[in-house]
C-alpha cells in the first residue's frame, strides 16, 4: 500500500494528504517523547516521571499512527469498496483496540502518578478512563456481532437447483 494512489480521484487525494499528515504527526511526537527522555536524564530530572511522560506521548503517537494507517488503507487505496459496514468491520477493531489500550495505560499511569504522590481522592478519574476503555471494548464487540458479515452471509446461503437453502442442508442433498 502506497500514499500515492495509482488512480487519482479527490478521495485518494484527500487520503494521501490526510495520511501523510498524522504520520508526520505521529513520528514527531514519537521524537518529542524521546528527546524529551534524553532532555530530563541529562537536567538531572526523576526518571520515572520522565518514563511515564514518554509513555503517555508514545501511546498517543501509536494512535495517530493507527489513524494514518486506516485513512491510507481505506480511503487512499485503489479498490473501490463502498459498502460500509465490511469496511468498519475491517478497520473499527484495529483502531479501536489501539484506543482501548492507549485509554487503559493512561489510567493505569495515573493510578501510579497519582499514588505516588499521595492523591488518592484523585482516583476517580483514572478508575472511570479504565473503565470507559473497558465499555468502548464491550461496545466494539456489540456491534461486531450484531453487524452483519458479508463473507459468513454469502456462505451460509447456497442456490441448489431452483431453491435457496442453507450450507449446511446442500452437503446433505449432494
Amino acid at each position: 500500500m502506497s500514499l500515492f494512489p495509482k488512480t487519482f480521484s479527490i478521495q485518494s487525494i484527500f487520503a494521501g494528504i490526510f495520511a501523510v499528515i498524522f504520520f508526520g504527526l505521529s513520528f514527531t511526537m514519537a521524537i518529542s517523547a524521546l528527546v524529551s527522555v534524553v532532555e530530563g536524564v541529562i537536567d538531572g530530572q526523576e526518571l520515572m516521571q520522565l518514563c511515564l511522560k514518554a509513555i503517555n506521548t508514545g501511546v498517543i503517537s501509536l494512535a495517530v499512527f493507527e489513524l494514518a494507517m486506516v485513512i491510507n488503507k481505506e480511503y487512499g487505496g485503489d479498490q473501490e469498496e463502498h459498502d460500509v459496514i465490511v469496511m468498519l468491520r475491517r478497520t473499527l477493531p484495529r483502531f479501536v483496540g489501539t484506543v482501548c489500550g492507549a485509554l487503559a495505560l493512561e489510567g493505569l499511569i495515573m493510578i501510579i502518578k497519582y499514588s505516588q504522590l499521595d492523591l488518592a481522592g484523585n482516583l476517580y478519574y483514572p478508575v472511570a478512563i479504565i473503565f470507559s476503555s473497558a465499555f468502548l471494548l464491550a461496545a466494539l464487540g456489540v456491534f461486531l456481532k450484531l453487524s452483519p458479515d458479508g463473507h459468513t452471509q454469502e456462505a451460509t446461503s447456497i442456490v441448489v437447483g431452483s431453491e435457496r437453502t442453507t450450507k449446511h442442508e446442500a452437503v446433505y442433498a449432494m
